[in-house]
């Protein structure tokens, strides 16, 4: 069929220019230019320049940097190692001890981070060493750290979501939402496996005595409350409708550099580092976005989503079967592609299939970032194996070894949600009147 040669022929040069080391969002230009020249009579450079600039004056898109720019400045702080010393009194009773550390770390840290790679440096550099030094499990430091830093895609403020919220035209507050309920449960399963390891496995846990009495456990608390309040301030203004995503990620960059600055740890340096880590990441995302913008108007003007939708129509799958293919399709694609650019590459076919089949697309974008959570963790271009080989020096397939439980985790999440869809779109529905965004 026409469709399956025309998808065929785009992959094809997809890969061959990934293969040969060309940046993402230059191949997908390439793609796009090849398929406007080939099978349109509509002039490539004009149309692609004239969408490209509609689609990147976005406002909503004026998030994606804010965020950006809070993490790295966070990270260059002492907020982390102070996040260790807080947590810590409260993690080491319950089963498995301080690796809690490393899931409950990054489920806050993702709460003002949003992106999966930041929040597994941030906690990895905190949390390591001290694991490390009281005796635990290798295996166990580097698998619940690698897998729980995936958290930084759902919990918001999520860059993907804010990604995906832009490729379909969806509200970011709401998928901000929609993520909070999803990414509460997905850390809770995690813990659970911690948990399950120390009574399977008691021997490896290693025996710290508890000579801190409650009070002086409160007292260490302390150094929870400024990233706490950050939290509080960036996702409370939007859940409480006095802020767009875009407004709330300004009040975000502006709390943090007042935390660095209380704390001590704001100097020239810093904030030059943390402005030039952003700006790369930042135009990083936008070269991905923009191309990722002219390969959907090359795919418009073949007609390919649509007779793609149609056909995958005509073969009469059930609504679950859709998910399930789905999810294997980008189980697969996250093994060469990094999750932003696996979601803008893939929404101009994947969107008119999930709403021909009476998806919702809120939900859909937790279900996509749960599934490419997984991809963050699979080799062979797994980019939350490649940070943590930065960290650590393991090999990759030893560090996904470790993760391997918790992507399977993950798995299960997928059928959590499909069977309790609420849990993503409770929140949204619920708030939509109090929010008007």
């Amino acid at each position: 069929m026409q469709e399956i040669y025309l998808v065929s022929l785009f992959m094809f040069a997809l890969f061959l220019m990934l293969g040969t080391g060309v940046w993402v969002g230059i191949a997908l230009f390439g793609v796009a230019y090849l398929g406007l020249e080939m099978f349109t009579s509509r002039p490539a450079g004009d149309a692609m320049l004239t969408r490209i600039w509609t689609s990147s004056s976005s406002w909503t898109l004026t998030a994606l940097p804010l965020f950006i720019w809070m993490g790295e400045i966070l990270y260059r702080s002492r907020l982390s190692s102070d996040m260790f010393r807080g947590l810590a009194p409260w993690m080491a009773k319950l089963p498995g001890g301080l690796v809690h550390i490393n899931i409950v770390g990054c489920t806050i840290f993702a709460a003002v981070s949003g992106s999966s790679a930041a929040t597994l440096s941030t906690v990895g550099k905190m949390s390591i060493p001290e694991l490390r030094k009281r005796g635990y499990p290798e295996y166990m430091i580097i698998g619940t750290l690698t897998g729980a830093a995936t958290l930084g895609l759902m919990i918001p403020p999520s860059l993907t979501l804010i990604v995906y919220g832009v490729s379909v035209e969806q509200s970011i507050s709401k998928l901000f939402m929609a993520g909070v309920l999803p990414g509460m449960l997905l850390a809770t399963l995690f813990m659970a496996y911690v948990a399950g390891w120390s009574i399977l496995r008691p021997s490896e846990v290693p025996k710290i005595a508890d000579e801190m009495t409650f009070r002086e456990k409160l007292a260490e608390s302390r150094f929870l409350i400024p990233i706490i309040l950050l939290i509080l301030v960036v996702i409370g203004s939007m859940y409480a409708g006095y802020a767009t995503a875009t407004e709330a990620a300004a009040i975000g960059v502006v709390g943090a550099l007042v935390l660095a600055a209380v704390q001590g740890s704001l100097s020239w340096a810093t904030f030059v580092d943390s402005l030039l880590g952003a700006t790369r990441t930042s135009a990083m995302i936008a070269l991905i976005l923009m191309g990722a913008t002219a390969l959907t108007l090359a795919m418009g003007f073949t007609g390919l989503p649509r007779a793609l939708a149609e056909f995958i129509d005509s073969l009469h799958l059930s609504k679950f079967a859709l998910l399930i293919a789905l999810m294997v399709f980008y189980i697969i694609l996250g093994m060469f592609l990094d999750g932003i650019s696996s979601v803008v590459l893939t929404m101009a076919i994947v969107q008119p299939m999930v709403e021909q089949a009476g998806i919702d697309l809120i939900w859909f974008g937790i279900f996509i970032v749960v599934v490419v959570e997984m991809a963050q963790v699979t080799p062979p271009i797994g980019f939350n194996l490649f940070v943590m080989q930065g960290i650590t020096k393991h090999e990759m397939g030893y560090i996904a070894k470790t993760a391997l439980p918790l992507f399977a985790i993950m798995v299960g999440m997928v059928f959590i949600m499909i069977a309790f869809p609420e849990l993503a779109t409770y929140l949204p529905d619920h708030m939509r009147t109090a929010t008007g965004r």
